[in-house]
Protein backbone atom coordinates (compact mmCIF):
# COMPACT_ATOMS: atom_id res chain seq x y z
CA UNK A 1 0.00 0.00 0.00
CA UNK A 2 1.44 3.21 -0.97
CA UNK A 3 1.02 6.23 1.38
CA UNK A 4 0.14 9.68 -0.09
CA UNK A 5 2.36 11.89 2.10
CA UNK A 6 1.69 15.21 0.05
CA UNK A 7 -2.12 14.38 0.47
CA UNK A 8 -1.60 13.45 4.10
CA UNK A 9 0.08 16.47 4.62
CA UNK A 10 -2.26 18.71 3.53
CA UNK A 11 -5.42 16.84 5.13
CA UNK A 12 -3.58 16.96 8.53
CA UNK A 13 -3.45 20.73 7.98
CA UNK A 14 -6.41 21.30 6.53
CA UNK A 15 -7.84 19.67 9.75
CA UNK A 16 -6.42 22.08 11.98
CA UNK A 17 -8.05 25.32 10.01
CA UNK A 18 -4.38 25.82 7.72
CA UNK A 19 -5.07 25.50 3.66
CA UNK A 20 -1.13 24.88 1.84
CA UNK A 21 -0.73 25.20 -1.67
CA UNK A 22 2.07 23.58 -3.34
CA UNK A 23 3.90 24.07 -6.56
CA UNK A 24 6.70 21.84 -8.17
CA UNK A 25 9.30 21.91 -10.42
CA UNK A 26 10.96 18.28 -10.59
CA UNK A 27 12.21 17.15 -8.06
CA UNK A 28 11.59 19.55 -5.73
CA UNK A 29 7.96 20.03 -4.38
CA UNK A 30 7.39 23.96 -3.06
CA UNK A 31 5.41 25.13 -0.60
CA UNK A 32 3.88 28.26 -2.13
CA UNK A 33 0.83 29.56 -0.06
CA UNK A 34 -0.12 29.43 3.43
CA UNK A 35 -3.69 30.42 3.98
CA UNK A 36 -3.22 32.40 0.55
CA UNK A 37 -0.52 33.94 1.73
CA UNK A 38 2.48 33.74 -0.63
CA UNK A 39 5.60 31.82 0.69
CA UNK A 40 8.62 34.45 0.73
CA UNK A 41 12.34 32.96 1.06
CA UNK A 42 14.29 29.86 -0.12
CA UNK A 43 15.32 26.47 1.55
CA UNK A 44 17.06 24.24 -0.40
CA UNK A 45 15.97 25.21 -3.90
CA UNK A 46 16.69 28.08 -5.95
CA UNK A 47 13.10 28.64 -6.59
CA UNK A 48 11.22 28.45 -3.13
CA UNK A 49 10.82 27.29 0.01
CA UNK A 50 11.37 23.30 -0.73
CA UNK A 51 8.84 21.36 1.63
CA UNK A 52 9.51 17.72 0.08
CA UNK A 53 11.39 16.03 -2.60
CA UNK A 54 10.72 12.66 -4.79
CA UNK A 55 12.36 10.14 -4.78
CA UNK A 56 13.31 6.57 -6.30
CA UNK A 57 11.29 4.42 -3.63
CA UNK A 58 8.28 3.38 -5.40
CA UNK A 59 6.41 2.67 -1.97
CA UNK A 60 6.99 6.26 -0.75
CA UNK A 61 7.77 8.63 -4.51
CA UNK A 62 7.43 11.87 -1.81
CA UNK A 63 9.92 12.85 1.02
CA UNK A 64 9.59 15.64 3.58
CA UNK A 65 12.99 17.65 3.38
CA UNK A 66 13.17 18.51 7.02
CA UNK A 67 9.77 18.53 9.34
CA UNK A 68 10.79 21.07 11.78
CA UNK A 69 11.89 23.89 9.36
CA UNK A 70 8.63 23.36 7.22
CA UNK A 71 6.27 23.03 9.98
CA UNK A 72 8.51 26.21 11.66
CA UNK A 73 7.66 28.08 8.51
CA UNK A 74 4.10 27.13 8.16
CA UNK A 75 3.51 28.59 12.03
CA UNK A 76 5.37 32.01 10.83
CA UNK A 77 3.21 32.20 7.46
CA UNK A 78 0.32 31.67 10.26
CA UNK A 79 1.19 34.27 12.64
CA UNK A 80 1.70 36.74 9.11
CA UNK A 81 -2.06 36.02 8.42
Amino acid sequence: MKIDNIKLFGDRLKKLGIEVELAGNYPWIYLDKVNGKKVEGKFLGNHGFTAFFLTNNRDNPYKITDTKIVFRKIREMIKIN
